[in-house]
């Protein structure tokens, strides 16, 4: 069972569709519209895919079309044409990567007047779309503005260094390091069964959140907030 060394740091994609769900209700973006959705062809856009569906339908949108995009494509032309024909109250995206920078810098080209509502989104791929071209809701996993005292400091050092603000996989690089540290401190070992069972009694992490967070047993997911 690989799962038993394997501890996922990153947020699954319930609490991603989740944290930017609950936004999209709080500003009246879901009950009774219609929705378009582009979902990157391949696993973890699948998965992305499932979970935003049954939110919107569970909350009482209307999904008007969802288009399949290769993982190697840039040119979102021929779905941003579907999406101008099809007249959404709002489009999703469920994309990943690359896409995510490639379509909303496009998007904004054609001056598509509909709301954006996005299920997946990596500081770099933001940074990279150019000032104001990223717009609409969107979750996020850590953000170097986040207000506490230990994402400051860890801003700050980090700026020291390199110049430049961290995007969140230097977060997630950073907090896996500690937890892992802390671990084998307690644990005093490096022994792999030991740090897992060490984990496994889901113990608290400070991750630079207003909460802590912990590796939930049975999935090794580290429980987490997330913010749109």
């Amino acid at each position: 069972n690989c799962n038993r060394y394997t501890f996922h740091v990153d947020i699954p994609v319930t609490v991603m569709v989740n944290a930017a769900g609950q936004a999209l209700l709080r500003d009246g973006l879901v009950k009774g519209k219609r929705v378009f959705s582009l979902t990157a062809d391949y696993l973890f856009g699948h998965d992305l895919a499932k979970a935003a569906k049954n939110f919107f339908t569970t909350n009482g949108a209307n999904l008007i079309g969802d288009e399949l995009v290769a993982t190697d494509v840039t040119d979102f032309s021929p779905y941003l044409l579907k999406i101008r024909q099809a007249r959404p109250d709002i489009v999703a995206s469920n994309l990943a990567g690359n896409q995510v920078t490639n379509f909303v810098k496009q998007y904004a080209e054609f001056g598509l007047p509909y709301p954006i509502a996005g299920f997946n989104l990596n500081t770099a791929d933001a940074w990279a779309a150019g000032e104001g071209n990223l717009g609409g809701i969107w979750p996020t996993v850590w953000h170097h503005d986040l207000d506490t005292p230990g994402s400051k400091a860890f801003v700050a050092a980090f700026r020291q260094k390199y110049g430049k603000p961290p995007e969140n996989h230097a977060w997630i690089e950073y907090v896996s390091l500690k937890m892992m540290a802390q671990a084998m401190s307690e644990t005093k070992s490096t022994d792999t069964d030991k740090l897992i069972a060490y984990f496994e009694k889901e113990t608290q992490f400070d991750i630079l959140k207003a909460r802590k967070g912990y590796f939930r047993s049975w999935d090794h997911q580290l429980m987490q907030e997330a913010y749109p």
